[in-house]
């Protein structure tokens, strides 16, 4: 696979994720032309293209036909079609999480990426995070875990709250188990192995309860929440089994250095052809998971199955 140096790459979202992360990120990569950007918010867009020094587009087309690669900082239902139309330019995808909310959107993504062969990175904060991601293979070398807890517990809805993504549509509609859920089973996945069965129960607030059985035999339980009280908020996961007990690292720092390395994995893969642990598929396999939760939570905190293409009613165990 030939790799234009640099990379061109067009950005298209404008809101704060891709103010603070992604353009800041592109725009000072080494080994990236960072092309422009396009909002659907025109001024929102000009501001940002502005600071950075780069092209407002007139469109995602216009955008998607002028460089090599497109990131996304877009909601999920907005992200999937025009990555299904990005892909079938040729153009390689660097997708913010979760790839869609709807399992049959994020497949056409997938297949899309893999008929038109082209590289794809699903921008994952603790699997991209140096600490963390050394963590994650260190546990999954060395095996034999019995149990897993993990909480992800934001206020980004709770009262008083400053957050810039407070006015999130997509976050308000769908939630924390659609926004750090896949950051938790980013780690879970690769440490525990694959989910054969899950039971989501709701709390407080967003608050999702997730119990997780894995092929190998692991059980693990999750909770997740974007209307935390400040006081309780942070991210924790523990592993407890043959090798004793182990804990994920205090993240460091924001998210730049974590979308950087993120950036780093998409041009390896553009360059070597081999696809990334956390391609658009490892995508789509998170939004199947999701959705599963989602079905739980629709029967009263059934057990639903998640092996195969979608998911079942297992009945309550």
């Amino acid at each position: 696979m030939t790799t234009p140096s640099p990379l061109r790459v067009g950005l298209l979202g404008t809101g704060p994720w891709a103010s603070h992360v992604h353009a800041p990120s592109l725009s000072a990569h080494r080994d990236v032309a960072f092309a422009g950007v396009w909002g659907r918010r025109p001024d929102a867009a000009q501001a940002l293209a502005d600071r950075h020094a780069v092209k407002v587009y007139a469109s995602p087309a216009e955008l998607i036909a002028d460089v090599d690669a497109v990131a996304f900082a877009l909601p999920p239902a907005v992200q999937a079609p025009l990555a299904v139309e990005a892909a079938r330019a040729g153009r390689h995808l660097l997708l913010d999480k979760p790839v869609a909310t709807d399992p049959a959107e994020a497949r056409a993504v997938a297949e899309a990426a893999r008929r038109h062969e082209v590289a794809s990175v699903v921008f994952l904060t603790l699997r991209f995070g140096a600490q963390e991601s050394e963590w994650i293979a260190e546990q999954a070398r060395t095996g034999g875990w019995f149990t897993a807890h993990a909480e992800w517990l934001g206020s980004v809805f709770a009262a008083g709250s400053d957050s810039p993504y407070a006015d999130s549509p997509w976050r308000r509609e769908k939630g924390a188990l659609w926004d750090v859920g896949p950051h938790v089973l980013s780690v879970l996945l690769p440490v525990l192995g694959e989910v054969s069965t899950l039971a989501a129960r709701r709390g407080p607030g967003d608050t999702v309860l997730l119990t997780l059985h894995h092929v190998g035999g692991a059980a693990g339980t999750v909770a997740l929440s974007l209307t935390a009280p400040p006081a309780a908020a942070g991210v924790e996961v523990t592993l407890r089994g043959t090798g004793g007990v182990t804990s994920l690292p205090p993240r460091a720092g924001g998210a730049e250095r974590p979308y950087r390395r993120a950036i780093d994995a998409l041009l390896e893969s553009v360059r070597t052809g081999t696809a990334h642990p956390c391609d658009v598929h490892y995508g789509l396999r998170l939004t199947e998971l999701l959705a599963a939760a989602e079905a739980s939570l629709a029967q009263n905190g059934a057990a639903v199955s998640t092996t195969g293409s979608g998911a079942s009613a297992a009945g309550a165990r």
